[in-house]
């Protein structure tokens, strides 16, 4: 019953231990400020939705939030009696994570969701069209291992061949990826969609806020599942009604993760990952005649030859260069963080350890007992 859920026997076998402590195999479906909705099989054999809450030992020994149960993972749950809660004991093994900086200054990692097979990109031949954008989701997804598809929604409000060039666009961005013209509005396009959307499988919808992911995610469904909008004359979108992240079982198989439009899409990567995205800037790189050749105005320097001679584009150049300081700022922020973690951590040991000794010469001076 849960195979339809993405179970499989390495799952089975992380979840061992857990059993014989009386625990069920749950996928997450929702997660809320206070507890986590999750899909589990209940006594009849049937698909139940429940809500569950996390156990305090799961989340101290949590170091980071993208450590935390998130939607899309599979935990091992205790359920509770009446009226008692059903308690995550433990998160099993993800196989994929699909994830990005948390918005603002924060170096934290942000899960979008995990267990992921196929991230689709929903944007449109218009306004969202942003190829250095679409880079940076190129990249995350490369990072999480799942496959990347993107749709250029909305394909019947711009002319055909301003569809087919903005979707040329960024098939050369990244030739594994699956590109479809679709307009969810009409339906068209959704039956090649629905290809990734075998039993088990999950794919995560990401994109821009009004760019018909609502409207997606009901031709899908089959039914109004989400709440849309009608498309503000003046910007072209339309008012993104999806305020929360959650996995849906889609009727003809297969699972969704809908998500919240997206206004900033930072990184959280590797550098190997950034050079595999941009294999076409790695190669020139390699043909500088200094290996730590700075790509500006270095006497040899191949990049800045294949602009000029229109080789390479000067807006993916510049692309790469903010990804790849980016990704250093990011390390930086990341290594202080962890210095003054583990800062705190020695001093509260420390102090710690001065309270016990402090204790113990309390308890021997109580028991009259001196300092030769």
């Amino acid at each position: 019953m849960l195979e339809p859920l993405g179970w499989n026997d390495d799952l089975a076998h992380a979840l061992e231990p857990w059993t014989a402590k009386g625990c069920v195999p749950a996928r997450l479906n929702r997660e809320t400020p206070i507890n986590y909705g999750a899909f589990i099989v209940d006594e009849d054999g049937e698909l139940a939705d429940i809500d569950v809450v996390l156990s305090g030992k799961v989340w101290h020994e949590a170091e980071t939030d993208a450590e935390l149960p998130a939607v899309g993972d599979w935990v091992a749950v205790e359920l509770g009696g009446e009226n008692e809660d059903h308690v995550i004991r433990a998160r099993l093994p993800r196989r994929s994570c699909f994830s990005r900086k948390v918005p603002g200054k924060s170096v934290e990692e942000q899960v979008i969701g995990a267990n992921v097979d196929v991230v689709a990109v929903v944007t449109d031949p218009g306004p969202d069209h942003n190829p250095r954008r679409m880079e940076r989701y190129f990249t995350l997804i490369g990072r999480s291992g799942a496959k990347a598809v993107v749709l250029v929604n909305k394909a019947d409000a711009f002319p055909d061949d301003h569809c087919r060039e903005a979707a040329a666009e960024l098939q050369a961005l990244n030739p594994d990826a699956a590109i479809h013209l679709t307009s969810a509005l009409e339906g068209s396009g959704l039956e090649v969609l629905k290809r990734y959307l075998s039993p088990g499988t999950t794919m995560c919808v990401v994109g821009s806020s009004g760019v018909g992911k609502s409207t997606l995610v009901n031709q899908l469904m089959g039914e109004e599942w989400q709440w849309t909008s009608e498309v503000n004359e003046v910007t072209g979108k339309g008012r993104h009604t999806t305020t929360s992240r959650e996995l849906v079982l889609l009727p003809g198989g297969g699972m969704l993760i809908d998500n919240p439009g997206m206004r900033e899409i930072q990184m959280w990567t590797d550098e190997k990952t950034l050079r595999e995205s941009f294999a076409d800037v790695e190669a020139l790189a390699a043909e500088c005649r200094f290996h730590d050749c700075k790509h500006g105005t270095d006497k040899g320097c191949a990049i800045r030859a294949a602009v000029e001679a229109g080789e390479l584009e000067v807006d993916r150049l510049e692309s790469f260069l903010r990804l790849d300081d980016e990704i250093e700022h990011l390390r930086r922020r990341a290594k202080k963080r962890q210095i003054n973690i583990e800062r705190r951590a020695k001093r509260a040991h420390r102090v710690k350890a001065r309270n016990l000794a402090d204790r113990i010469e309390h308890e021997r001076e109580q028991r009259g007992e001196w300092h030769e």
